[in-house]
């Protein structure tokens, strides 16, 4: 993608921070909606993550005339039977912030037992071009729900969900770490490995 310009269908500073270093070995400029004079609003009414980032992408690769990658991720708790899922960052109500969302999580399982706490993050990213989306892909990370945050990095749930392999919260994590073994980066990683294929698919 030498030469390329690849639109970010989001204005998260948290999330641009995190693609931008993921895909930093990539010779693409990465902008996002923030960078557009006249960005497209976006919505999400799809039912599953991945609906919800081809929405995205494909309205600002129309919007733009230009390649757009988008991402829909979100938390799928067991115990509250996949919730918050699809409604992760509304899960508290419109513009809540990362407190909240945590706040409102842990009282909803404040009678969960230990042993049942699994939960996974999510996330799908959708490649679209303005004709239509050119690929997609998805990373999934299991973890389990703290009774308490823990850390002062990353964003949203991290701070309440322990990655069992290292015995620590997202939050509690470095970035490098956390990008390692994130979802979003798991999905990232496949994205950049697929790049490949999905260049020749377009020519």
């Amino acid at each position: 993608m030498a030469g390329r310009r690849l639109i970010l269908a989001t204005e998260n500073p948290h999330k641009v921070r995190e693609i931008r270093e993921l895909l930093a070995d990539v010779a693409v400029e990465v902008l996002h909606l923030g960078d557009l004079s006249d960005p497209p609003e976006l919505t999400e009414t799809g039912e599953t993550f991945a609906d919800n980032a081809r929405e995205k992408a494909l309205a600002v690769a129309r919007a733009t005339g230009e390649p757009a990658l988008a991402d829909d991720s979100g938390l799928m708790v067991d115990a509250l039977g996949g919730d918050p899922g699809v409604r992760s960052a509304r899960y508290a109500g419109a513009g809540a912030s990362g407190e909240q969302l945590v706040a409102k999580l842990l009282a909803e399982m404040a009678d969960v037992p230990d042993g049942q706490r699994g939960a996974r993050f999510v996330c799908a990213l959708s490649l679209c071009a303005p004709e239509g989306e050119v690929g997609r892909w998805e990373g999934r990370v299991e973890g389990v729900i703290t009774r308490e945050p823990r850390g002062d990095g990353g964003f949203g749930y991290d701070p309440v969900f322990r990655y069992p392999p290292d015995g620590v919260t997202f939050a509690q994590m470095t970035p490098d770490r956390k990008n390692a073994v994130s979802h979003r980066g798991r999905a990232l990683r496949a994205f950049r490995a697929d790049l490949p294929r999905v260049l020749r698919r377009r020519r």
